[in-house]
Protein backbone atom coordinates (compact mmCIF):
# COMPACT_ATOMS: atom_id res chain seq x y z
CA UNK A 1 0.00 0.00 0.00
CA UNK A 2 2.97 2.33 0.57
CA UNK A 3 4.06 1.60 -3.00
CA UNK A 4 0.53 2.33 -4.22
CA UNK A 5 0.22 5.68 -2.43
CA UNK A 6 3.63 6.84 -3.71
CA UNK A 7 2.65 5.79 -7.24
CA UNK A 8 -0.69 7.64 -7.12
CA UNK A 9 1.09 10.77 -5.94
CA UNK A 10 3.59 10.51 -8.81
CA UNK A 11 0.68 10.13 -11.23
CA UNK A 12 -0.91 13.33 -9.93
CA UNK A 13 2.27 15.34 -10.52
CA UNK A 14 2.73 13.82 -14.00
CA UNK A 15 -0.86 14.66 -14.96
CA UNK A 16 -0.36 18.28 -13.88
CA UNK A 17 2.75 18.48 -16.08
CA UNK A 18 1.04 17.04 -19.17
CA UNK A 19 -2.31 18.83 -18.80
CA UNK A 20 -1.19 21.99 -20.58
CA UNK A 21 -0.57 20.10 -23.84
CA UNK A 22 -2.92 17.12 -23.86
CA UNK A 23 -6.61 16.54 -23.13
CA UNK A 24 -7.76 13.98 -20.56
CA UNK A 25 -8.24 11.17 -23.11
CA UNK A 26 -4.72 11.72 -24.45
CA UNK A 27 -3.22 11.67 -20.96
CA UNK A 28 -4.99 8.37 -20.28
CA UNK A 29 -3.73 7.08 -23.65
CA UNK A 30 -0.12 7.87 -22.65
CA UNK A 31 -0.67 6.07 -19.37
CA UNK A 32 -2.19 2.91 -20.85
CA UNK A 33 0.06 2.73 -23.93
CA UNK A 34 3.21 3.07 -21.84
CA UNK A 35 2.01 0.47 -19.39
CA UNK A 36 1.14 -1.95 -22.23
CA UNK A 37 4.64 -1.57 -23.68
CA UNK A 38 6.16 -2.48 -20.31
CA UNK A 39 3.78 -5.41 -19.74
CA UNK A 40 4.28 -6.88 -23.22
CA UNK A 41 8.06 -6.66 -22.74
CA UNK A 42 7.78 -8.56 -19.46
CA UNK A 43 5.52 -11.18 -21.07
CA UNK A 44 7.97 -11.65 -23.96
CA UNK A 45 10.89 -12.21 -21.56
CA UNK A 46 9.03 -14.77 -19.43
CA UNK A 47 6.91 -17.48 -21.08
CA UNK A 48 5.25 -18.16 -17.75
CA UNK A 49 3.92 -14.60 -17.72
CA UNK A 50 2.41 -15.02 -21.18
CA UNK A 51 0.45 -18.08 -20.00
CA UNK A 52 -1.10 -15.99 -17.20
CA UNK A 53 -2.81 -13.82 -19.81
CA UNK A 54 -5.21 -16.53 -20.99
CA UNK A 55 -8.72 -14.97 -20.95
CA UNK A 56 -10.39 -15.72 -17.63
CA UNK A 57 -13.34 -14.00 -15.95
CA UNK A 58 -13.44 -11.48 -18.78
CA UNK A 59 -16.94 -10.23 -17.94
CA UNK A 60 -15.72 -9.12 -14.52
CA UNK A 61 -12.58 -7.62 -16.11
CA UNK A 62 -14.78 -5.64 -18.52
CA UNK A 63 -17.12 -4.34 -15.81
CA UNK A 64 -14.21 -3.41 -13.54
CA UNK A 65 -12.35 -1.52 -16.24
CA UNK A 66 -15.32 0.30 -17.75
CA UNK A 67 -16.24 1.63 -14.31
CA UNK A 68 -12.60 2.38 -13.50
CA UNK A 69 -12.05 4.24 -16.79
CA UNK A 70 -14.97 6.60 -16.16
CA UNK A 71 -13.80 7.18 -12.59
CA UNK A 72 -10.21 7.70 -13.77
CA UNK A 73 -11.37 10.30 -16.30
CA UNK A 74 -13.24 12.24 -13.61
CA UNK A 75 -10.26 11.98 -11.21
CA UNK A 76 -7.74 13.09 -13.85
CA UNK A 77 -9.85 16.09 -14.87
CA UNK A 78 -10.31 17.18 -11.25
CA UNK A 79 -6.52 17.17 -10.73
CA UNK A 80 -6.23 19.90 -13.37
CA UNK A 81 -8.82 22.12 -11.63
CA UNK A 82 -8.73 21.56 -7.85
CA UNK A 83 -5.82 21.64 -5.35
CA UNK A 84 -4.14 18.22 -5.11
CA UNK A 85 -4.91 17.80 -1.40
CA UNK A 86 -8.60 18.60 -1.97
CA UNK A 87 -8.90 15.97 -4.71
CA UNK A 88 -7.21 13.28 -2.65
CA UNK A 89 -9.21 14.13 0.46
CA UNK A 90 -12.57 14.02 -1.35
CA UNK A 91 -11.53 10.76 -3.00
CA UNK A 92 -11.50 9.17 0.43
CA UNK A 93 -15.24 8.96 0.55
CA UNK A 94 -14.39 5.72 -1.30
CA UNK A 95 -13.75 3.62 1.85
CA UNK A 96 -17.35 4.24 2.92
CA UNK A 97 -18.48 2.39 -0.19
CA UNK A 98 -15.83 -0.32 0.27
CA UNK A 99 -16.81 -0.79 3.91
CA UNK A 100 -20.45 -1.04 2.88
CA UNK A 101 -19.94 -3.41 -0.05
CA UNK A 102 -17.08 -5.65 1.16
CA UNK A 103 -19.10 -7.49 3.85
CA UNK A 104 -21.96 -8.01 1.36
CA UNK A 105 -19.99 -8.93 -1.77
CA UNK A 106 -16.76 -10.42 -0.35
CA UNK A 107 -18.14 -11.88 2.90
CA UNK A 108 -15.49 -10.04 4.96
CA UNK A 109 -15.87 -9.23 8.65
CA UNK A 110 -16.40 -5.67 9.85
CA UNK A 111 -14.51 -5.61 13.15
CA UNK A 112 -14.54 -2.79 15.67
CA UNK A 113 -10.94 -1.89 14.87
CA UNK A 114 -11.60 -1.77 11.13
CA UNK A 115 -14.73 0.34 11.53
CA UNK A 116 -12.92 2.60 14.00
CA UNK A 117 -9.97 3.03 11.66
CA UNK A 118 -12.23 4.09 8.80
CA UNK A 119 -14.15 6.45 11.11
CA UNK A 120 -10.90 8.09 12.27
CA UNK A 121 -9.78 8.33 8.66
CA UNK A 122 -12.90 10.26 7.72
CA UNK A 123 -12.59 12.51 10.75
CA UNK A 124 -9.08 13.29 9.57
CA UNK A 125 -10.38 14.02 6.06
CA UNK A 126 -13.00 16.41 7.48
CA UNK A 127 -10.31 18.20 9.49
CA UNK A 128 -8.22 18.63 6.35
CA UNK A 129 -11.14 19.90 4.25
CA UNK A 130 -12.40 22.32 6.91
CA UNK A 131 -10.50 25.39 5.61
CA UNK A 132 -12.05 25.01 2.15
CA UNK A 133 -15.68 24.36 3.03
CA UNK A 134 -16.69 27.97 2.31
CA UNK A 135 -15.52 27.83 -1.31
CA UNK A 136 -17.18 24.73 -2.74
CA UNK A 137 -16.27 23.95 -6.35
CA UNK A 138 -18.73 22.00 -8.55
CA UNK A 139 -15.87 19.81 -9.83
CA UNK A 140 -15.74 18.35 -6.31
CA UNK A 141 -18.88 16.41 -7.25
CA UNK A 142 -16.87 14.67 -9.98
CA UNK A 143 -14.34 13.54 -7.37
CA UNK A 144 -17.15 12.09 -5.24
CA UNK A 145 -18.50 10.22 -8.29
CA UNK A 146 -14.98 8.98 -9.07
CA UNK A 147 -14.64 7.72 -5.49
CA UNK A 148 -17.79 5.62 -5.86
CA UNK A 149 -16.45 4.20 -9.14
CA UNK A 150 -13.07 3.40 -7.58
CA UNK A 151 -14.84 1.56 -4.74
CA UNK A 152 -16.68 -0.68 -7.22
CA UNK A 153 -13.41 -1.24 -9.07
CA UNK A 154 -11.63 -2.23 -5.84
CA UNK A 155 -14.34 -4.72 -4.93
CA UNK A 156 -14.02 -6.27 -8.40
CA UNK A 157 -10.22 -6.37 -7.98
CA UNK A 158 -10.58 -8.26 -4.73
CA UNK A 159 -12.84 -10.82 -6.41
CA UNK A 160 -10.42 -11.21 -9.33
CA UNK A 161 -7.43 -11.90 -7.04
CA UNK A 162 -9.04 -15.18 -6.01
CA UNK A 163 -8.12 -16.91 -9.27
CA UNK A 164 -6.42 -14.32 -11.51
CA UNK A 165 -2.79 -13.24 -11.15
CA UNK A 166 -1.82 -9.65 -10.43
CA UNK A 167 0.03 -9.49 -13.75
CA UNK A 168 -3.10 -10.53 -15.65
CA UNK A 169 -5.32 -8.05 -13.75
CA UNK A 170 -3.03 -5.14 -14.61
CA UNK A 171 -2.55 -6.32 -18.22
CA UNK A 172 -6.26 -6.60 -18.99
CA UNK A 173 -6.90 -3.27 -17.27
CA UNK A 174 -4.62 -1.48 -19.74
CA UNK A 175 -5.66 -3.62 -22.74
CA UNK A 176 -9.32 -2.70 -22.18
CA UNK A 177 -8.79 0.95 -21.26
CA UNK A 178 -6.34 1.84 -24.06
CA UNK A 179 -8.97 1.65 -26.87
CA UNK A 180 -11.38 3.65 -24.71
CA UNK A 181 -8.78 6.40 -24.26
CA UNK A 182 -7.96 6.46 -27.98
CA UNK A 183 -11.59 7.29 -28.82
CA UNK A 184 -11.17 10.86 -27.55
CA UNK A 185 -7.53 11.32 -28.58
CA UNK A 186 -6.10 13.32 -31.46
CA UNK A 187 -3.06 11.48 -32.84
CA UNK A 188 -1.45 14.71 -34.01
CA UNK A 189 -1.34 15.98 -30.42
CA UNK A 190 1.30 13.43 -29.45
CA UNK A 191 3.76 15.12 -31.83
CA UNK A 192 3.67 18.14 -29.52
CA UNK A 193 5.18 16.30 -26.57
CA UNK A 194 7.90 18.61 -25.25
CA UNK A 195 11.28 17.39 -24.02
CA UNK A 196 10.51 18.59 -20.49
CA UNK A 197 7.33 16.49 -20.52
CA UNK A 198 9.01 13.21 -21.47
CA UNK A 199 9.97 12.34 -17.85
CA UNK A 200 6.35 13.04 -16.80
CA UNK A 201 5.01 10.78 -19.57
CA UNK A 202 7.36 7.97 -18.54
CA UNK A 203 6.54 8.47 -14.85
CA UNK A 204 2.80 8.39 -15.63
CA UNK A 205 3.11 5.04 -17.40
CA UNK A 206 5.36 3.48 -14.76
CA UNK A 207 3.42 4.88 -11.78
CA UNK A 208 0.08 3.94 -13.33
CA UNK A 209 1.36 0.39 -13.64
CA UNK A 210 3.04 0.14 -10.24
CA UNK A 211 0.05 1.68 -8.44
CA UNK A 212 -2.32 -1.07 -9.55
CA UNK A 213 0.31 -3.80 -9.22
CA UNK A 214 0.90 -2.80 -5.59
CA UNK A 215 -2.81 -2.36 -4.96
CA UNK A 216 -3.72 -5.77 -6.40
CA UNK A 217 -1.02 -7.48 -4.31
CA UNK A 218 -2.19 -5.67 -1.19
CA UNK A 219 -5.73 -6.96 -1.73
CA UNK A 220 -4.39 -10.45 -2.39
CA UNK A 221 -2.74 -10.46 1.04
CA UNK A 222 -5.34 -8.66 3.14
CA UNK A 223 -9.04 -7.93 3.48
CA UNK A 224 -10.26 -4.82 1.65
CA UNK A 225 -11.53 -3.20 4.85
CA UNK A 226 -8.07 -3.69 6.42
CA UNK A 227 -6.05 -2.52 3.41
CA UNK A 228 -7.97 0.66 2.53
CA UNK A 229 -7.10 2.71 5.67
CA UNK A 230 -3.43 2.74 4.68
CA UNK A 231 -4.38 4.72 1.59
CA UNK A 232 -5.45 7.65 3.80
CA UNK A 233 -1.76 8.50 4.11
CA UNK A 234 -1.90 9.80 0.55
CA UNK A 235 -3.59 12.99 1.76
CA UNK A 236 -0.80 14.53 3.86
CA UNK A 237 1.76 13.31 1.30
CA UNK A 238 0.04 14.98 -1.65
CA UNK A 239 -0.60 18.14 0.40
CA UNK A 240 3.16 18.40 0.89
CA UNK A 241 3.76 17.81 -2.85
CA UNK A 242 1.23 20.52 -3.76
CA UNK A 243 2.93 22.98 -1.44
CA UNK A 244 6.46 22.20 -2.65
CA UNK A 245 5.85 22.16 -6.42
CA UNK A 246 2.71 24.23 -7.02
CA UNK A 247 2.62 26.75 -4.19
CA UNK A 248 -0.70 25.43 -2.87
CA UNK A 249 -1.58 26.48 0.67
CA UNK A 250 -0.30 24.12 3.35
CA UNK A 251 -2.56 24.53 6.36
CA UNK A 252 -1.95 23.26 9.88
CA UNK A 253 -5.25 21.35 9.57
CA UNK A 254 -3.56 19.06 7.03
CA UNK A 255 -1.13 17.87 9.69
CA UNK A 256 -3.77 17.64 12.42
CA UNK A 257 -5.94 15.56 10.09
CA UNK A 258 -2.96 13.42 9.13
CA UNK A 259 -2.29 12.67 12.81
CA UNK A 260 -5.89 11.47 13.23
CA UNK A 261 -5.57 9.33 10.08
CA UNK A 262 -2.31 7.73 11.22
CA UNK A 263 -3.80 6.93 14.64
CA UNK A 264 -6.54 4.97 12.88
CA UNK A 265 -4.04 3.04 10.78
CA UNK A 266 -1.95 2.19 13.86
CA UNK A 267 -5.07 1.02 15.69
CA UNK A 268 -5.87 -1.38 12.85
CA UNK A 269 -2.28 -2.66 12.75
CA UNK A 270 -2.27 -3.40 16.47
CA UNK A 271 -5.68 -5.09 16.40
CA UNK A 272 -5.18 -7.29 13.32
CA UNK A 273 -3.59 -10.74 13.79
CA UNK A 274 -0.19 -11.05 12.16
CA UNK A 275 0.15 -13.35 9.15
CA UNK A 276 1.54 -16.78 10.07
CA UNK A 277 4.68 -16.10 8.00
CA UNK A 278 5.59 -13.19 10.31
CA UNK A 279 5.18 -15.06 13.61
CA UNK A 280 7.85 -16.91 15.61
CA UNK A 281 7.81 -20.64 14.90
CA UNK A 282 6.90 -21.50 18.50
CA UNK A 283 4.09 -18.93 18.86
CA UNK A 284 0.77 -20.62 19.71
CA UNK A 285 -2.18 -20.25 17.33
CA UNK A 286 -5.92 -20.39 17.86
CA UNK A 287 -7.91 -23.58 17.33
CA UNK A 288 -9.63 -22.00 14.34
CA UNK A 289 -6.33 -21.07 12.69
CA UNK A 290 -4.86 -24.47 13.45
CA UNK A 291 -7.81 -26.19 11.81
CA UNK A 292 -7.48 -23.91 8.77
CA UNK A 293 -3.79 -24.90 8.43
CA UNK A 294 -4.66 -28.61 8.64
CA UNK A 295 -7.43 -28.19 6.05
CA UNK A 296 -5.00 -26.41 3.74
CA UNK A 297 -2.56 -29.31 4.01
Amino acid sequence: MIGALLSFSAMAVSIRTLAGTFNIFEILTIRSAGAMAILLSIAALGPGRARELAPRRMVLHAIRNLVHFVAQYAWTFSLTVLPLATVFALEFTMPLWVALLAPLVLDERMTLARAGSIALGFIGVLVILRPGLASFHPVALLVLAAAAGFAISLIATKKLTVDVSTFAIVFWMNAIQLPLALIGSDWSSFAHLEARQVPAAVALAVAGLSAHYCLSNAFRRGDAVFVIPFDFLRIPLIALVGWMFYGEDLDVFVFVGAAVIVSGVVWTLLAEPRPASLRPANEPVSCKEGKARIDAL
